[in-house]
């Protein structure tokens, strides 16, 4: 039995934690959150300790692995601290908003052979590992062409949006890492536009956009579409599309039940789309844990690494200096 203690009591926290009480495999050691209340709710919920600080998870001889829950800012300290105390790490996205901090941990941690995964979750969705299994075993012939559709239902709050890192940081980089994922070799070539067309006030406050497409191109010419938007009213719109010589593969939006409505004056009318992220992903959420029990118990590779948060980042800070500077930026230029 795994112990995980989960570093973390906010929305997502939460949810992880309840996770990791489900498996059958692992225990919830504890939950640590400088907001106390939060701690205090969730340890009470679920009947398991509340730790005073970080420090007295990674001393605790009670907790055998670590979920990193918190706020961005925190990631690389912890990661650093759960290494140096010799406890896997499974870390929510991003690794943090800096790609030269980022660069830096990578060092510092080099040497370590402890499982670090990170939380990509859209990686565990069985609709998008079907597409990817499809590219990967040539149903679809070379593959030329990835499309991935991301629109948040509406806004996160103000003050979400002000410390999010902007949306590429944000938001895109799970796109970033799937596109990776799906095209199966390196993007070399990054061109982003962006534009403020949901909330103009707030994007010009921040610096932001709330509206971005990005094009990824590899040495071998393929190619990867994403589009976000941070507002789409008809709800969590989460669609991945891959094309190739042979055909084409395309894991599409969940609504929240299957049924279709037909009538004198209509036709196949559906339910809405399921509300947000933990709902849409919320299968996918209970595989990551299972993933990362696995690595962990069998000593094979994490399914996402500390190197894929990496070089996701990297394609963000691509997507940012492309826009900036209104040209096509390429990976190199960013070492």
């Amino acid at each position: 039995m795994l112990r995980i203690a989960v570093l973390g009591c906010g929305r997502i926290g939460r949810m992880h934690a309840e996770n990791i009480a489900r498996h059958p495999r692992a225990a919830l050691a504890g939950v640590y959150d400088t907001y106390n209340p939060a701690a205090v709710e969730v340890s009470e919920k679920l009947g398991v300790p509340r730790f005073e600080s970080a420090e007295t998870v990674f001393a605790s001889t009670a907790v055998d692995a670590v979920l990193i829950a918190t706020s961005t800012a925190t990631h690389v300290d912890y990661i650093e601290q759960a290494v140096a105390a010799g406890k896997p790490i499974l870390c929510e996205k991003p690794i943090d908003l800096s790609l030269d901090r980022v660069n830096v941990c990578a060092a510092r941690i080099a040497d370590t052979r402890l499982p670090i995964m990170l939380g990509f979750v859209r990686r565990f969705d069985a609709g998008h590992a079907a597409v990817r299994r499809a590219i990967a075993d040539g149903t679809l012939g070379e593959l030329h062409q990835i499309v991935i559709t991301s629109r948040d239902p509406g806004m996160a709050p103000d003050a979400y949006i002000e410390v999010s890192g902007g949306i590429f940081r944000d938001m895109t980089i799970h796109d970033f890492d799937m596109a990776r994922f799906m095209l199966g070799e390196e993007v070399t070539e990054v061109t982003a536009t962006g534009a403020r067309l949901v909330d103009p006030a707030l994007m010009e406050r921040c610096n932001d956009y709330d509206t971005v497409t990005v094009v990824l191109k590899t040495a071998s010419g393929k190619q990867a579409v994403i589009v976000n938007s941070r507002r789409a009213v008809y709800g969590y719109d989460q669609r991945v599309e891959a094309f190739g010589s042979g055909g084409m593969a395309i894991s599409e939006n969940r609504r929240m039940n299957n049924m279709q409505l037909y009538g004198a004056d209509f036709t196949a009318q559906g339910a809405v789309l399921q509300n947000f992220f933990i709902d849409r992903y919320a299968e996918a959420f209970a595989a990551e844990i299972d993933a990362f029990v696995d690595a962990v118990e069998t000593g094979t590779p994490v399914a996402v690494g500390f190197e894929d948060g990496r070089l996701a980042l990297l394609l963000a800070e691509a997507a940012i200096r492309s826009v900036a500077e209104g040209r096509s930026v390429r990976t190199s230029e960013l070492g």
